[in-house]
């Protein structure tokens, strides 16, 4: 007994260090730095006016049946301000499934391998189906890339803060000469380095249209100052997200989009951007 009495002390003595060692108090991040929804507004519209064009490869995986033929597209977009959009995709055995064209709010798609041909007013895509609906779904999401989803003048915001994040409300104009009303449209995620990390699009009824998450976010070029009460001391780059998931709010399906290279600010010829008529 007196030989195992030390041991005895000892396991004891060993148990209640290691058990304190797991009782370690956690670290908390910091609070977050005191934003105004005017800074992030203004946010928006620099990184938009940072990019003049813009050309680039991705690939996406598609599920839910937008595509009848491909759940894997390889494809191309084309940018040009203030509104030319041009978005290419092709199956893996390199077959073109669509061609999107938009621009100064009318639209084409082209679907060679069904042989149609849909055009019009944008407001009008729902009517050209699924893939008019995907092709609107991804016009949303390359708009995180683009820059395009700042603040028009005539929508009102409010900021607030969420989870360790800051949340912009975004509301489009009064609905009507008398009524105060502002639908709700959209709705931003800035993580503390003021990214934009996720984006709610809502519809007319104020249903949740599509969720997107943007991520693997990389810096293209050098930029001037932002903001300093905005940004804090953080280096100053223009940021893009490589790497884009999606989710239809209407449930028929999603997408993760992942772009292989970008090239911005150079020439895009004419004939890149498509024609709608």
């Amino acid at each position: 007994m007196r030989r195992a009495y030390p041991l005895t002390f000892l396991t004891a003595f060993w148990l209640l260090f290691t058990s304190c060692a797991l009782f370690v108090p956690k670290h908390e991040a910091p609070p977050l730095k005191q934003v105004t929804a005017e800074e992030l507004t203004e946010l928006l519209r620099q990184r938009d006016a940072a990019i003049h064009s813009l050309k680039g490869l991705f690939s996406a995986k598609v599920r839910g049946g937008f595509l009848p033929i491909a759940s894997r597209v390889e494809g191309a977009v084309y940018y040009r301000r203030p509104n030319a959009l041009r978005l290419r995709g092709f199956t893996p055995l390199g077959n073109e499934l669509f061609d999107f064209v938009q621009a100064d709010g009318l639209y084409k798609l082209r679907l060679p391998l069904e042989g149609k041909t849909y055009a019009g007013r944008q407001s009008d895509m729902k009517d050209a189906g699924k893939l008019a609906r995907f092709s609107q779904l991804s016009v949303w999401a390359v708009g995180g890339v683009l820059g395009t989803n700042s603040i028009t003048r005539d929508e009102t915001v409010k900021v607030v803060e969420e989870k360790g994040r800051y949340r912009l409300d975004v509301y489009a104009s009064a609905t009507g000469e008398t009524s105060p009303s502002r639908p709700q449209i959209r709705r931003l995620w800035f993580d503390r380095r003021l990214l934009v990390v996720q984006e709610d699009w809502f519809g007319p009824s104020g249903e949740i249209e599509a969720t997107i998450q943007y991520d693997d976010f990389r810096p293209l070029e050098e930029v001037g100052s932002i903001s300093a009460e905005a940004t804090g001391d953080q280096d100053v780059r223009l940021f893009r997200p490589f790497k884009i998931s999606l989710e239809d709010g209407r449930g028929q399906g999603s997408m993760q989009v992942t772009f292989h290279e970008m090239h911005h600010n150079q020439a895009i010829r004419t004939e890149d951007l498509g024609q709608i008529s």
